[in-house]
């Protein structure tokens, strides 16, 4: 496993909850973080149907422009009853000629079971997978899941995406209810993040 020896990162994203995020995962370690988006980076197509594969698209996409490292995190939510859908097209639910929509995309998820009749509780794993990716080439891959239940209505302005109607296992608030530094000691990015830094931060 290759180590991060800069201390300059790109991070393959233009969602700023997403940038939010990773850049508090990444401070303790006085790494500089740089959004995709600050550097006026175009975002590649995503292509592929699993999230191993469009987070190596983002993250190399980044690295080969910029001629830094490049970490792109490729995440959504599966439902157990929708057969794992939106998946990896989690953000294409949101789309709308405005922007993201994520309340019409929870609609959405939720319209669906109903229409299913899904039993409950509604079962469905947040998954991230991250991909450190240097110039070269180069790239070391990392997972991370967290399981819980989809619930209804939507509940609390924290997070961003589907987080607010997301309660993992074990918990009575949904990701958006939670103060971020709980949800970030237990999502699936976290989970993702701890791999990467044992592997190549040697945290």
């Amino acid at each position: 496993m290759r180590r991060f020896e800069g201390d300059k990162l790109v991070i393959a994203t233009h969602n700023s909850g997403k940038l939010r995020e990773i850049s508090a995962l990444l401070e303790p370690f006085g790494v500089e973080t740089i959004g995709a988006g600050a550097l006026g980076l175009e975002e590649p197509e995503e292509t592929e149907e699993t999230f191993a594969g469009n987070a190596r698209i983002k993250a190399h996409f980044a690295a080969r422009a910029t001629g830094l490292p490049a970490l792109s995190d490729d995440s959504g939510i599966m439902v157990e009853a929708l057969d794992g859908a939106p998946g990896v097209h989690t953000a294409d639910w949101a789309e709308t000629p405005d922007g993201r929509d994520f309340a019409m995309a929870m609609q959405r998820v939720w319209d669906l079971l109903e229409k299913k009749q899904a039993p409950e509780p509604r079962r469905a794993s947040f998954n991230a997978t991250l991909c450190l990716a240097w110039p070269d080439g180069h790239d070391e891959l990392f997972v991370g899941q967290v399981h819980g239940r989809i619930v209804w209505p939507m509940r609390g302005e924290q997070g961003f995406g589907f987080d607010p109607i997301f309660q993992p296992d074990g918990y009575d608030e949904t990701f958006g209810e939670m103060d971020p530094a709980q949800k970030h000691a237990i999502s699936h990015r976290a989970e993702a993040f701890a791999k990467l830094v044992a592997g190549c931060f040697g945290g």
